[in-house]
C-alpha cells in the first residue's frame, strides 16, 4: 500500500492489490462501469492500455503472461464488452495462461429489470474459466480477488483464467480499515511442489529400464531449461519440444531432433512428458502414433499433465525443474546408443539439407517459405517470433527460426497475432518483435496497429498476402471444386492501411526486395510489411488432411492409424 491510511475505496483496494503482483500494464477498453478501477490504476502507476477491441485486450494480457511468467490484468466492461471478450478467455484457457480478467454489472437495484447491457455475465464465462467470482460486498473484494490470482497461477490444479466482477456502485464505496488486512497486499505466488520419494524411485526405475527414451516438452518445461538441459546431457534421452515449450531448450542443443518427430515417437520405449497434456497434437498418446508397448512417464502437477487420455506408468505429481534434477542420475542401463545417435545425425542432416521446394506460383508470386527465409535473416536469439494463421502458420512451423515464441494456440484462434505483438513489445521495449500473420487472421486485429502507433510499441508486423482463406481454399478445390465459397479475398493493401493508422507501411512483390524492406520496416517501427505470397503453394497442414476434421484425430495418417489398429 502506498500510505499508512491505505486504500479509501473499494477501487482503490483494488488497484494496490493488481500493483501488489508486479503487474506494469493493465489491457482494457474504455467502458463507464470499470472507469473507478482503471482511474485508481493510474494514480497507483501502472500503464492503461486501451485497446481497439476487447478480446485483443484479452489477448494482450495473454502475451503478457506468457513472456513474462507474471499473471496478466485485462478489464472489460459491462454486457457486450464482456461478451466480446470470451474468445481470448477461451483461448487463454486452453493454452493454460494465467489471466485476472475483471468487469462489472449492471447495478444490484436494476439487476433482472431489464437494465441496460443485462446478460449473465458469470454463467457466460464459468465454462471458460478456472474461476469465476461475483462481488458484491467490502468484505470480499480482496480474500476474493487473492483466490482468484491464488488459482489463476495453478496453485492446485492447472493456471489459467480467472473472472471477478463487480457491481459499480460497490467500487465507489468507502472501504472499512478492517478489511485492509496487509496480507492481502502480499505478491500471489504459486508454492513450489516437490516430488515425492517414492515416485521419485518408480520414475528412476522407469528410466533406467528403457532403451529408447524421448522427453516431450510442454507448458511445465518454461523456466526449466537449466534442468531440461542437465537431464538431457546426463541421461541421453532424446527430446522434442512443441509450441508450449518452444525456446526452452536452444535449437542448436544436440538431443533436440524436432527434424524426426514422427520416428521419435513412433520408436521410443519410454515417453516422459514434462508438465504435457497428451491432447490432439500428441494424437492423444494413441497407440497407434507412438509404439504399442511404449510406457509413459508423466511429470505435472495437475490431471491434465498426469493422467488425461493416457494414464502413465508412473506419474509424478511435482514441478518440471525439480523432478529433472532429481532423475539427472537416471541413467539408462542398457541404452540403444546406436538408435539415438543415428537420430542425432538424421535429424542434423535433415536440419542442413532442409531445402523445400519455394517455387512461385502460377500467380508469379512468392512462396511462403520464401517469405520466412527472409524473416529468419532479420532475427536473432533475442527475437520474440510470433505466428498467427492457417496456412502460414504450418508453413512458419518446418521453416520458422524461433528462441522466444508465442503463436494462437491449442484454440486456433485467429486474430491474436497483432496484439501479442503489440504487448510483447510493450513489455520487452529493448527487444525485436516480429509479427507473421496471415491476412485473413490480420483483419481481425489489424485496428490494433492504431495501438501500436499510439503506446509506442515497436514491433514488425509481416502480413502474408494471399488473398485467401487459403487452407480452406485448397479444401475446397479438392472437395467442391464447383463452388468458391467465401475461401478468396479482395486484394488489400494492408501496407496502406497502415499508414492511414500512423505506422509505416510498405508493399513487396519480389523476393529481392524483402531485405530492404525489412531494413526500412525495422528502422520504422512499428511497421507494417504486407508481402504478396502465392496462394498456390500447398501447406503441410493441408497435406496432413487436417482440414477433413477426421472423428478420431487431428490429422488423417493418424486417423488412418488408429482404424488399421482398431481394425486388428
Amino acid at each position: 500500500m502506498t500510505s499508512q491510511q491505505g486504500p479509501s475505496t473499494v477501487a482503490a483496494a483494488i488497484a494496490h492489490f493488481v500493483a501488489a503482483q508486479g503487474v506494469s500494464r493493465v489491457y482494457t477498453l474504455p467502458g463507464s462501469h470499470v472507469k473507478p478501477i482503471c482511474s485508481e490504476l493510474a494514480r497507483v502507476g501502472i500503464s492503461i492500455v486501451s485497446t481497439r477491441h476487447e478480446c485483443s485486450a484479452v489477448h494482450m494480457a495473454h502475451a503478457e503472461a506468457d513472456l513474462t511468467g507474471r499473471i496478466g490484468v485485462a478489464i472489460v466492461t459491462t454486457g457486450p464488452g464482456l461478451t466480446n471478450a470470451v474468445t481470448g478467455i477461451a483461448s487463454a484457457y486452453l493454452s493454460r495462461t494465467p489471466l485476472l480478467v475483471m468487469s462489472a454489472r449492471v447495478p444490484d437495484p436494476q439487476a433482472g429489470m431489464g437494465a441496460l447491457e443485462e446478460v449473465p455475465q458469470a454463467a457466460l464465462v464459468r465454462p471458460v474459466c478456472r474461476h469465476v467470482r461475483e462481488i458484491s460486498d467490502a468484505r470480499h473484494v480482496l480474500s476474493g480477488l487473492h483466490q482468484a490470482a491464488t488459482l489463476a497461477l495453478g496453485s492446485d490444479g492447472p493456471p489459467g483464467p480467472v473472472y471477478v466482477d463487480f457491481t459499480p456502485n460497490l467500487l465507489k464505496e468507502s472501504i472499512p480499515k478492517w478489511y485492509l488486512d496487509p496480507h492481502w497486499f502480499n505478491p500471489v505466488v504459486r508454492p513450489a511442489r516437490v516430488p515425492h520419494n517414492d515416485s521419485i524411485e518408480r520414475a528412476a526405475a522407469l528410466i533406467r529400464n528403457s532403451r529408447r527414451p524421448l522427453a516431450i516438452g510442454g507448458r511445465g518445461v518454461q523456466g526449466a531449461g537449466a534442468a531440461l538441459e542437465k537431464f538431457l546431457q546426463a541421461t541421453g534421452c532424446l527430446y522434442l519440444d512443441t509450441r508450449e515449450s518452444r525456446g526452452t531448450l536452444s535449437p542448436d542443443n544436440p538431443y533436440s531432433i524436432p527434424a524426426l518427430r514422427g520416428r521419435a515417437i513412433a520408436e521410443a520405449d519410454l515417453v516422459i512428458t514434462l508438465g504435457r497434456r497428451l491432447d490432439f497434437e500428441l494424437a492423444y498418446g494413441s497407440g497407434a502414433v507412438f509404439a504399442e508397448s511404449a510406457r509413459f512417464l508423466r511429470i505435472g502437477r495437475s490431471a491434465e499433465e498426469l493422467s488425461e487420455n493416457r494414464c502413465g506408468d508412473v506419474e509424478v505429481y511435482a514441478d518440471v525443474d525439480a523432478t529433472l534434477e532429481r532423475l539427472a542420475n537416471a541413467k539408462p542401463v542398457d541404452a540403444d546408443i546406436a538408435w539415438r545417435d543415428e537420430l542425432i545425425r538424421a535429424n542434423a542432416d535433415k536440419t542442413r539439407s532442409k531445402a523445400p521446394s519455394k517455387p512461385a506460383g502460377a500467380d508469379g508470386r512468392m512462396h511462403p517459405l520464401t517469405l520466412i527465409d527472409a524473416i529468419n535473416r532479420v532475427t536473432d536469439d533475442e527475437t520474440i517470433s510470433i505466428v498467427d494463421g492457417g496456412d502460414i502458420l504450418s508453413f512458419a512451423r518446418i521453416g520458422l527460426r524461433a528462441n522466444t515464441y508465442l503463436d494462437l494456440g491449442p484454440f486456433g484462434c485467429l486474430g491474436s497475432g497483432a496484439p501479442y505483438a503489440v504487448a510483447a513489445a510493450l513489455a520487452f521495449p529493448s527487444r525485436r518483435v516480429v509479427a507473421l500473420i496471415g491476412d485473413g487472421s490480420f483483419g481481425f486485429g489489424a485496428m490494433e496497429i492504431e495501438t501500436a502507433v499510439r503506446t509506442g510499441a515497436r514491433a514488425l508486423f509481416v502480413v502474408a498476402n494471399n488473398d485467401a482463406w487459403n487452407i480452406e481454399r485448397q479444401d475446397q478445390l479438392i472437395k467442391y471444386p464447383e463452388q468458391e465459397l467465401g475461401t478468396t479475398l479482395s486484394p488489400s493493401r494492408y501496407d496502406l492501411l497502415a499508414r492511414s493508422l500512423g505506422a509505416y507501411g510498405e508493399r513487396v512483390e519480389r523476393a529481392e526486395d524483402l531485405a530492404a524492406a525489412f531494413e526500412r520496416g525495422l528502422a520504422n517501427l512499428p511497421a507494417v510489411i504486407d508481402v504478396a505470397v502465392t496462394r498456390d503453394a500447398v501447406s503441410p497442414d493441408t497435406k496432413s488432411g487436417l482440414a477433413n476434421v477426421p472423428p478420431l484425430h487431428a490429422t488423417q495418417s493418424w486417423e488412418d492409424a488408429e482404424r488399421r489398429m482398431l481394425a486388428r
